[in-house]
């Protein structure tokens, strides 16, 4: 790998690190101020509000720009999303604005990789920052945990700055002043990711008008984009997999700590633990698939999106911690062996197609838009009185149902357009064609 390859993982870990366990206090701090259970479920779900708003501008303002500066800006806002948190708007509202720096971050993390690395090392670049980012995720999780845990937080609350008054006088908000300097670490490492020399392609916006004007007007050229990724034999399939992977994804992160409360009798430190078994698995069969899997294998992953869906449906069965961590491990390696060969497929068709930031863009939205429908179907399943059981098994059901749909999906294209499908994955694997 080039080297400013291991710049991005550094870049990339960190920011993922402070993503997760912002999530994981936020949770708390909603927690602790007597929130209702349908309002911390949608946490998750506003997350990805900024996501879908403006996924038409994000994919074209990282092209516009070097992809390590608009890295650096996406970390400065999730820094505002922090201190609003920190100084008392609510979560919800903070937390978007968090959200709102990950959506400008997306396009430019995983754009950059095309940009710097030749196809034949898609596959396995993936692997390392999915499975690096996986692993953030499980270090931010079990990071977030501990913040405001007991042990820890005692410790930070015990700092004094002589004639200054913080205001910071609960576990979270302490928890929230440590995670800014995880951002601000990350932050670093952007300004040092180098240019890969790609020509920019700028904005096409009037300076006489305004902001939302000339949103608007990127309008047509991003619905352009994703029509052509839907109307690709091989961008359908694989945008349809990993939009629905990471729709159930990042819902699971809240899912796990609701089922571990009620089946475990858990409290949030003790749940974070069992949120980041998830994540090992995932980290493990992302690192799997990048060492067996190819460009042109990566549709045969797609039944293990129906094998994951069965699995959350089963967690309503357990009600031990040694079964429950075995199969959490099974259910994420499922996971991250499914989502890495689909990434990587669908950033070399978005790359050849229109470019690496609309690209990531489009992939953005389709997803982001499946966290928000699935977050809000589990948040409304809360919130109109279902236990958290009923919730789950609704929820795997959709998953398990939804992935069977795409495999038949596929089996249809193959058998309609076997040429073309096969002439799709015969460039996948070449070099000289990317």
């Amino acid at each position: 790998m080039k080297r400013g390859f291991y710049t991005i993982m550094s870049a990339q870990f960190f920011s993922s690190l402070a993503d997760n366990a912002i999530f994981v206090v936020a949770v708390e701090l909603m927690r602790s101020s007597g929130a209702a259970e349908w309002q911390r479920a949608a946490l998750v779900p506003i997350f990805a509000v900024f996501y879908v708003v403006l996924a038409p501008l994000v994919g074209a303002f990282a092209d516009a720009l070097p992809k390590g500066r608009v890295m650096f800006i996406s970390n400065a806002i999730k820094v505002i999303g922090c201190l609003m948190m920190l100084f008392g708007s609510h979560p919800l509202l903070s937390y978007s604005i968090v959200g709102l720096g990950a959506a400008a971050y997306s396009p430019a993390k995983y754009g950059i990789l095309t940009e710097l690395l030749p196809a034949s090392q898609l596959v396995k670049a993936n692997g390392w920052i999915e499975g690096l980012t996986i692993a953030s995720i499980l270090l931010g999780i079990v990071l977030g945990g501990s913040l405001v845990g007991h042990a820890v937080s005692t410790q930070l609350l015990s700092f004094d700055i002589p004639l200054i008054d913080t205001g910071i006088d609960s576990p979270a908000e302490a928890a929230i002043a440590v995670l800014i300097f995880v951002y601000a670490l990350a932050a670093w490492f952007n300004t040092r990711i180098p240019h890969t020399g790609v020509e920019m392609r700028p904005l096409r916006a009037n300076p006489e008008h305004g902001l939302v004007r000339n949103m608007f007007s990127l309008l047509p050229d991003f619905w352009h984009c994703n029509a052509r990724l839907w109307r690709d034999k091989l961008g359908q399939i694989s945008l349809a997999t990993t939009t629905l992977f990471w729709g159930a994804g990042a819902n699971l992160k809240y899912i796990v700590l609701a089922w571990a409360s009620l089946a475990l009798n858990y409290n949030t430190t003790q749940a974070t633990a069992l949120t980041g078994v998830v994540t090992i698995g995932m980290a493990v069969g992302a690192i799997v698939a990048s060492m067996r899997m190819r460009l042109d294998m990566a549709t045969r992953v797609i039944p293990m999106g129906i094998a994951m869906g069965l699995l959350v449906i089963s967690m309503n069965l357990i009600g031990n911690v040694w079964i429950a961590v075995p199969f959490l491990i099974l259910l994420g390696g499922l996971g991250g062996f499914l989502v890495v060969p689909m990434n990587a497929l669908l950033q070399h068709r978005g790359h050849n197609l229109m470019g690496a930031g609309r690209s990531i863009a489009v992939q953005n939205f389709n997803e982001q838009a499946c966290i928000l429908l699935l977050g809000g179907f589990y948040s409304a399943c809360t919130g109109l009185g279902l236990s958290a059981y009923a919730a789950i098994g609704a929820f795997g059901g959709v998953v398990a149902g939804c992935m069977w749909i795409i495999q038949r999906w596929h089996h249809h294209n193959l058998r309609k357009y076997p040429e073309e499908v096969e002439h799709l994955l015969a460039i996948a694997r070449s070099d000289k064609h990317h």
